[in-house]
């Protein structure tokens, strides 16, 4: 394993002790939901992988629906908690994936591109094992947004053990620059946006405002206002 990714599961091994504490309620759960609204039409009774799968929490939520359901992470510390979740999951890189081509109807990645320098080289492997006419979703951080605004002012969060959210390699990717990124074989079909109103995080545990926004992000995610979402969700169809 070279030092970059090396220094990448280390982060993500120090992040699994804490990741899956704030996700169950709030801003998270929201965040999830969102990205679920996407992903299970796509995922139901399909030959389903993701990449970047973390602790397991989206795929957890996947495999029920899904033909099967298989996940890849750099970190041994998220794979162990996926693993008590009773999910299929293997230790690589997205960059380098260990399946044959076109073994999936479906490849989905949240939350993960953005940490991957090489994001041309990930991309083309998820196209490479999606099937002719499978789908792939795929989660980009964008500068365009709130969320970009109040990384700028408040700086990187802690995540645990003195390590913060400077640690990891981030990029950002602005929306017009995303057709550029897909490989040939990928046809972009649709761009859902995710944290579109939201200030900061903190927002959701205010009452009454907590239970607005989340009515507002569904409504922004499909409006034309999603392409200032935080999160952008890719979805493109292998030719």
């Amino acid at each position: 394993m070279s030092t970059e990714r090396r220094a990448t599961a280390d982060y993500y091994d120090t992040f699994s002790q804490s990741y899956d504490d704030p996700r169950g309620a709030g801003y998270h759960r929201m965040l999830d939901d969102l990205e679920m609204e996407v992903i299970a039409p796509l995922a139901r009774d399909r030959d389903v992988l993701e990449l970047g799968c973390g602790t397991g929490l989206l795929l957890e939520r996947v495999a029920p629906i899904a033909k099967s359901a298989k996940g890849i992470d750099l970190s041994p510390g998220m794979l162990e908690s996926a693993r008590e979740r009773g999910l299929d999951v293997t230790l690589g890189s997205v960059t380098e994936l260990p399946w044959d081509d076109a073994s999936f109807d479906f490849v989905f990645s949240v939350k993960v591109l953005a940490h991957v320098p090489d994001i041309e080289r990930a991309l083309a492997e998820a196209a490479r094992v999606t099937r002719p006419g499978g789908v792939v979703a795929l989660e980009l951080y964008n500068p365009l947004s709130l969320r970009y605004l109040a990384k700028r002012i408040f700086g990187p969060q802690p995540i645990g053990d003195g390590r913060t959210e400077a640690d990891v390699y981030t990029r950002w990717d602005w929306p017009w620059a995303i057709d550029r990124l897909l490989p040939p074989e990928l046809v972009r079909e649709s761009v859902r946006g995710i944290r579109v109103l939201t200030p900061v995080a903190a927002a959701h545990r205010v009452p009454v405002l907590g239970d607005w926004l989340v009515r507002g992000e569904r409504w922004a995610a499909r409006s034309p206002l999603r392409w200032a979402g935080g999160f952008l969700m890719v979805v493109a169809r292998r030719r």
